[in-house]
């Protein structure tokens, strides 16, 4: 017994959106009408303008059934992603995360670096911490994300900045994982 998928609609009155836009005739055993609703037309035209219907068609069919939703939803995304950015598709896309993620971590350690001087400081003066604040020299300006030349997306002729306008030295003992 076949089981109702979700998102799957019954054919009696309408076509799915692979033969909507394809301009044929929805058979009962068309390999697209469980994946692609009716009202689903983008979805499909851009699917179908990155893999074209054929190769769409022959890898739902070398799929296990389980797992073809997945992989409909799969392809879609790369098809979105690859009409935004025809050479990198995903990739540039977790590049850019990437980056922001490095940016991040870096900020990071220097705020770590900042608390441990802190607490260093603060336990020496513990006895009088109430009656004397310790001051710790201003943060340096950073440039944020977008100040970064996007070589993915955008094209300067600018060089690319450095992480931070000052010179700061963060501790060794603070390494951060970076796996590409």
């Amino acid at each position: 017994m076949k089981t109702m998928m979700r998102g799957y609609e019954p054919r009696s009155t309408s076509s799915c959106a692979a033969c909507k836009f394809l301009k044929r005739r929805c058979t009962p055993t068309c390999i697209f009408a469980p994946y692609f609703r009716s009202d689903e037309c983008k979805k499909f035209a851009k699917v179908h303008k990155v893999f074209g219907a054929s190769n769409v068609s022959k890898i739902l069919i070398e799929v296990p059934e389980e797992q073809r939703e997945d992989t409909v939803n799969s392809l879609a995304y790369e098809a979105e992603a690859r009409l935004k950015d025809p050479v990198y598709g995903v990739i540039g896309a977790i590049a850019l995360l990437q980056r922001k993620m490095m940016e991040l971590q870096h900020d990071l350690a220097i705020a770590k670096d900042r608390l441990a001087r802190y607490a260093a400081a603060a336990t020496t003066t513990a006895p009088d911490f109430y009656n004397n604040h310790v001051s710790l020299p201003p943060f340096p300006e950073f440039y944020t994300c977008t100040d970064f030349n996007d070589s993915f997306c955008h094209s300067s002729s600018s060089p690319t900045p450095s992480f931070s306008r000052h010179e700061i030295t963060v501790d060794d003992f603070v390494q951060i994982p970076y796996i590409f």
